[in-house]
């Protein structure tokens, strides 16, 4: 899965590519952390054109495996793009996203200044590498 190293407030983010497969199950997940790893990110910034319609209806579990796939391997993730008109429609998925962007893991940003925002404010956190 292609993509490029980068730093931001100091925290080297993987971000993977905005063309190409969707992410679509634990194990597109784990081929992704290989990849990733290689960069030694503290984070993995994933375009939401990589996730598909799936992901973000809740019911087909999708992403809930996926998310389930990258904590079982530590691996923090920040989903980039504008979700809005996703979350108007439907209260799970609000929830799902304002849950998630509570913790530390796992976070709906719109772009990467957000991410890069984000970083700041929890940087003692998030300087570990996958």
């Amino acid at each position: 899965m292609p993509g490029s190293s980068l730093e931001l407030d100091g925290i080297r983010v993987y971000r993977v590519a905005d063309h190409g497969p969707e992410l679509r199950s634990g194990k597109d997940v784990v081929d992704l952390i290989g990849v990733a790893s290689e960069h030694a990110p503290a984070f993995i910034g994933i375009p939401v054109e990589r996730l598909g319609d799936d992901f973000f209806d809740l019911r087909t579990r999708i992403a809930g495996e996926i998310a389930q796939k990258f904590a079982m391997y530590r691996a923090r993730v920040a989903i980039i793009g504008d979700i809005s008109q996703r979350i108007a429609t439907s209260k799970s998925l609000a929830a799902f996203v304002a849950e998630s962007n509570r913790g530390r893991d796992l976070w709906f940003v719109e772009n990467l200044q957000d991410l890069a925002n984000r970083l700041a404010k929890y940087r003692g956190g998030a300087e570990a590498s996958l």
